[in-house]
């Protein structure tokens, strides 16, 4: 907790791409302009409705929420250490032992076939006139 910065709480800009501050929802266009009293009253209703809202469901619904998506990444943690990664390991390991195999059949099996045709078709020789 002692590290934990309380000013930005989004360092990384996980949620950069969200705009919710009046001037990035609500905007007056040249020509059309309501009343001055309205835009500002407009803009501390607009914010003090965001806010309001925001702490109440954060506050109703943040912990739990937190909980719940701290559990969730436990999980994946788990699966990843203790599964996914073996198997992409063993995976792996028959890959590469696939490979020298399909490497000797294809020195034993194929690569005389072409060394050959390489022998016949090397005696042509083509004149241009």
């Amino acid at each position: 907790m002692a590290d934990l910065d309380m000013i930005n709480r989004d360092p990384n800009e996980l949620n950069g791409h969200i705009k919710v501050n009046f001037e990035d929802v609500l905007g007056e266009p040249e020509g059309v302009r309501s009343i001055d009293c309205v835009w500002r009253n407009s803009y501390a209703c607009f914010n003090c409705g965001k806010n309001c809202m925001y702490k109440f469901l954060t506050t109703v619904c943040g912990i739990c929420i937190a909980l719940g998506w701290g559990c969730e990444f436990a999980c994946t943690s788990f699966q990843h250490i203790w599964c996914l990664t073996p198997c992409m390991r063993e995976f792996s390991i028959a890959c590469g032992f696939l490979q020298k195999c399909f490497g000797t059949i294809i020195n034993c099996c194929i690569s005389p076939v072409c060394e050959a045709c390489g022998l016949c078709l090397s005696k042509i020789h083509v004149h241009n006139k």
